[in-house]
C-alpha cells in the first residue's frame, strides 16, 4: 500500500522521528514522509513511532491509499524530495 505519513512532535523527538521513518518511507519535506509499505512494515512503522512520542503532546497521521496510482501528487514551488511527480 502507499503511505504518507504528517507528523507534529515536540522539537526534542523531531530528529528521532526524521531518522525513523527515513529508514522506511521517502522524505518528502519537513514532516512529511510517503512512500510502499507493506501491511507488516506499516505495523512496525506504528509501533516504533509509539515508542519515540508522547502520545499526550504528539501526533502522527497516516493516510493510506491502495497504490501509489490512486493518488495525484501536486506541487506549487521548489520539489525539495527529489522524488519524481506521482501520477
Amino acid at each position: 500500500m502507499f503511505v504518507v505519513i504528517a507528523y507534529d512532535v515536540n522539537v526534542e523527538r523531531v530528529n528521532k522521528v526524521k531518522k525513523f521513518l527515513r529508514r522506511y518511507l521517502n522524505w518528502v519535506q519537513n514532516s512529511l514522509f510517503e512512500g510502499e509499505l507493506s501491511e507488516a512494515d506499516l505495523e512496525e512503522v506504528k509501533m516504533g513511532l509509539k515508542r519515540i512520542i508522547n502520545e499526550e503532546e504528539d501526533m502522527i497521521v497516516i493516510y493510506k491509499l491502495r497504490t501509489e496510482k490512486a493518488m495525484k501528487r501536486e506541487i506549487i514551488g521548489f520539489d525539495k524530495s527529489g522524488i519524481d511527480e506521482i501520477i
